[in-house]
């Protein structure tokens, strides 16, 4: 598979799993993958990837992010139409799953490379799926925790949590909502992390977990 299909795949599907054969090959192949990033570049598009990611994606490059982003009038959440309460509840959820599940996935990789996971014997986690160790969260405390900060539980559950779910950034499936493809690729760990942490949001989901415990 050449750049053109993959590239047309990724627009038309939105994400593809790292187990696609052409993604596979686009992770392993540094000639397709310069070509793919150099189509997406020429068209103010890059690629979403992160080594901790179930999916790749495209996204809009940081360099027309002022043409897509920005109006006359002000700055758009998105361009794919959310509002800013929505965003709010994006990254909310995104801190609430993606970040547990990325401390997981660094804490055992960093096991594995000192040779610890040895210690672990037959119980010792094998699977290099990133979906593995994704966690979820109860629909229900989502609510009762931060429905009034979001602008009402019915608004939440009714508007907000379906448009996230029609996205492809969650699945809620028996109560619970659960990580959709394009979660892990919506945010840049590395920039939002610590501001979530050392922040406003990371004092509320450290109130939380106090809370809950």
């Amino acid at each position: 598979m050449d750049a053109a299909p993959l590239i047309a795949r990724l627009l038309a599907r939105r994400s593809l799993p790292r187990s696609d054969p052409g993604v596979s090959r686009l992770l392993v192949d540094a000639g397709l993958r310069g070509e793919v990033e150099a189509r997406l570049a020429a068209c103010g598009l890059r690629l979403l990837d992160h080594p901790y990611a179930a999916n790749v994606a495209i996204g809009v490059d940081r360099t027309a992010e002022s043409a897509v982003f920005e109006t006359e009038k002000d700055w758009q959440a998105s361009n794919v139409g959310l509002s800013r309460d929505v965003v709010a509840l994006l990254v909310l959820l995104w801190a609430l799953i993606i970040l547990p599940k990325r401390e997981r996935q660094i804490s055992r990789d960093s096991l594995e490379s000192q040779g610890q996971s040895e210690l672990f014997g037959s119980s010792r986690p094998v699977d290099r799926d990133p979906a593995a160790v994704s966690g979820v969260v109860a629909e229900s405390a989502l609510l009762d925790d931060y429905g009034k900060l979001l602008g009402g539980k019915a608004r939440v559950r009714q508007f907000m949590l379906p448009t996230l779910g029609r996205l492809g950034f969650i699945e809620r499936r028996l109560g619970m909502i659960h990580e959709g493809p394009l979660l892990d690729l919506a945010l840049d760990y590395a920039e939002l992390a610590p501001r979530i942490l050392q922040g406003a949001l990371g004092d509320l989901l450290r109130q939380r977990s106090a809370g809950a415990g």
